[in-house]
């Protein structure tokens, strides 16, 4: 991971960390990597964004980057970060941008690349274009006259991808009753017309966004609020999308939460029953349930783990030739559809099959016993970070607890790709006993490394 380019993507606070400066020189960099630029041609670059305050002034940063390169860039507004990875092959255009920072608090943001492939750029491209930023090799003529590029404004791109998504599908949605969350981000622009053009009982929430509401106490992330919509409501189910709408967890009839193992679980038998799961297997990362894995033996599905990352649980995808995979987060892949993990993809996905076996989320969902879980985040300094590392004392100590645990569960302390954040994660038969075995984890990180649990 390079200093400019987390997992995924560039991201920080913006107009501190992400500054217009900085978007700027990767729309020149980004032009200078991605396409070959010759005197006959001038590439063609979208640019899609999220919700957030910060994302207009860094669309236009970007978009005075790239036309002073002599890229031309079509501004497609508001839309989730898949809309931006298929349109991108749909406009036949040199590369995507969006800008987001996903499940963050509206004062960060973030830069995520899409080749004209529509896939994110691998780590090898990313660190070309961190080195021309960060040590000034721009070693691309600045064009003249009328090689400058040229912003236009795309006013079907949203459509587009509503279109492509209930493409996917045979038949339509009606008979489902669903509440879904927008988290006031991307699938505010997306949702609601998706899923009422495909007939669904659709109720909204957390669907107006002002800027700085995206993500704050809602979504994915904070899911409480559609918990109780559901059941008071009485719905069959609820969907949370997060700010860019990568993302996608449910929620049954009764307010259970199903994070992306539950969903992954469903779609992995689902598609294995229709021998429609290339070679009977499904991708995940480190971070998937123990119990997911027992799932998978269950049912003569293989599973595969990776590193946190979905950009990592696509790698494999693609150089494995499977179709199926995501993380407890609920990134959900579906190579046949889709070059990255799409939420209302997994939304439009997971209602079809409610009504295609004619079983509620919680039936559905019951074909995988999950064991107990506890995760907790440390926020840390930069250099607190560092400290981590080569901390002994601390790695000693998460070695013993792993032996105390033993087949039964296990322990996983790792740094966040995204925020500045230890994430400490803890699986058992026993809710109690790794509830205190979390506790004593954390007081020692707090007191070598001195910071807050959040």
């Amino acid at each position: 991971m390079g200093k400019l380019f987390g997992t995924d993507g560039v991201r920080g606070i913006a107009n501190r960390d992400l500054t217009c400066e900085l978007a700027m020189n990767i729309g020149r960099a980004a032009a200078m990597v991605l396409v070959n630029n010759s005197i006959d041609k001038q590439p063609t670059v979208i640019i899609g964004k999220d919700t957030r305050l910060s994302s207009d002034m860094l669309e236009n940063s970007l978009a005075a980057g790239l036309c002073s390169v002599g890229a031309n860039v079509i501004l497609l507004g508001v839309v989730p970060t898949p809309a931006v990875a298929y349109l991108v092959r749909k406009y036949n255009a040199d590369a995507g941008i969006m800008i987001s920072a996903s499940h963050n608090p509206y004062e960060f943001n973030g830069i995520k690349i899409f080749s004209s492939t529509g896939y994110k750029l691998p780590d090898s491209l990313e660190d070309e274009i961190e080195n021309i930023i960060l040590n000034e090799k721009l070693s691309y003529t600045i064009p003249q006259d009328n090689k400058l590029g040229t912003v236009s404004i795309s006013k079907n791109g949203a459509d587009d991808y509503i279109e492509y998504l209930k493409s996917t599908i045979n038949g339509d949605l009606s008979g489902i009753k669903v509440a879904i969350d927008c988290s006031n981000g991307s699938a505010s622009k997306t949702a609601e017309k998706l899923f009422k053009s495909l007939n669904a009982d659709c109720h909204l929430i957390n669907c107006n966004p002002n800027g700085i509401n995206i993500n704050d106490k809602c979504g994915s992330t904070h899911i409480e609020a559609l918990q109780r919509y559901v059941v008071e409501n009485n719905m069959y189910c609820g969907l949370a999308f997060d700010g860019d709408a990568d993302r996608c967890l449910a929620v049954d009839q009764d307010g259970n939460i199903l994070d992306g193992d539950f969903i992954i679980a469903i779609f992995a038998k689902y598609m294995n029953e229709k021998n429609k799961l290339k070679k009977s297997t499904v991708v995940g990362t480190v971070m998937a349930n123990m119990g997911f894995g027992i799932f998978c033996k269950e049912n003569n599905i293989c599973f595969e783990s990776t590193k946190v990352g979905d950009r990592y649980v696509l790698e494999n995808m693609l150089e494995s030739g499977y179709c199926l995979g995501g993380e407890q987060s609920g990134h959900i892949i579906f190579l046949e559809h889709s070059t990255t993990g799409d939420g209302q993809l997994a939304g439009v996905q997971l209602l079809k099959i409610m009504k295609d076996k004619n079983k509620s989320l919680k039936e559905l969902s019951s074909i995988i016993t999950k064991y107990p879980q506890v995760l907790k985040n440390i926020k840390l300094t930069a250099e607190g970070k560092k400290l981590f590392d080569d901390d002994i004392v601390i790695k000693d100590y998460i070695n013993k607890v792993s032996e105390d645990l033993g087949e039964n569960g296990r322990i996983l302390v790792r740094k966040s790709g995204t925020e500045p954040l230890i994430r400490v994660m803890l699986e058992g038969k026993s809710q109690d006993k790794i509830n205190n075995l979390a506790d004593k984890v954390i007081d020692l990180i707090k007191s070598r490394l001195g910071e807050e649990i959040v």
